[in-house]
């Protein structure tokens, strides 16, 4: 087996509390854009975006988060807040992929948002091959007008998801995957 196979044969999500530095270099950076970007675009309509949330970017996405999550839950616990509030502070990187579908007559809308979902899964693989831990999330964040507003999304823009990329403090276990022989079917 070569090595690409082998690497997608053991990717696996490592959770946003177990990534930390090193994040991705500038280079790096740019690499992992790069082959995210490498996915099946019909049309080249390049439906999708990537929104870079790192450094003190973290933090102040987290206090937004912390607003709303507050705003929603005037009840909530001191720890359920600030568990909000470091939401994205753990991973000293997080890619938000937008998913911006372009009203086509000849390529729906379906092909558009699944040609993003290509992008968060290139990236993942992206972030294995550098030797990075990943995870690609949404959550409530991602579908809450305050937190898409704050990151520059229009209203005609989603989420497809928050790519968390970092250096992994635990190696998680395999967990169990589907058996082929109960998902496969011959036409």
């Amino acid at each position: 087996m070569n090595e690409s196979l082998a690497r997608l044969q053991q990717r696996r999500s490592v959770p946003a509390r177990w990534l930390g530095e090193p994040g991705p270099s500038r280079e790096e950076i740019e690499t992992l854009l790069t082959v995210a970007a490498r996915v099946p675009d019909h049309g080249k309509l390049v439906p999708w975006r990537f929104v870079l949330i790192e450094g003190e970017g973290r933090l102040r996405l987290g206090e937004v988060l912390a607003e709303a999550f507050q705003a929603d839950n005037p009840g909530a616990e001191a720890e359920k807040v600030a568990a909000e509030r470091e939401r994205f502070a753990h991973a000293p990187l997080v890619v938000a992929v937008v998913s911006r579908v372009k009203p086509h007559v000849k390529i729906p809308d379906w092909e558009q948002i699944l040609s993003a979902g290509a992008v968060c899964m290139n990236l993942l693989n992206a972030a294995t091959a550098l030797g990075y831990g990943a995870v690609w999330l949404t959550g409530w964040a991602a579908f809450d007008r305050r937190v898409l507003d704050a990151l520059g999304l229009s209203p005609e823009e989603r989420i497809a998801g928050f790519v968390h990329i970092g250096t992994a403090a635990e190696k998680p276990t395999d967990r169990a995957r589907p058996d082929l022989a109960e998902i496969v079917t011959r036409f």
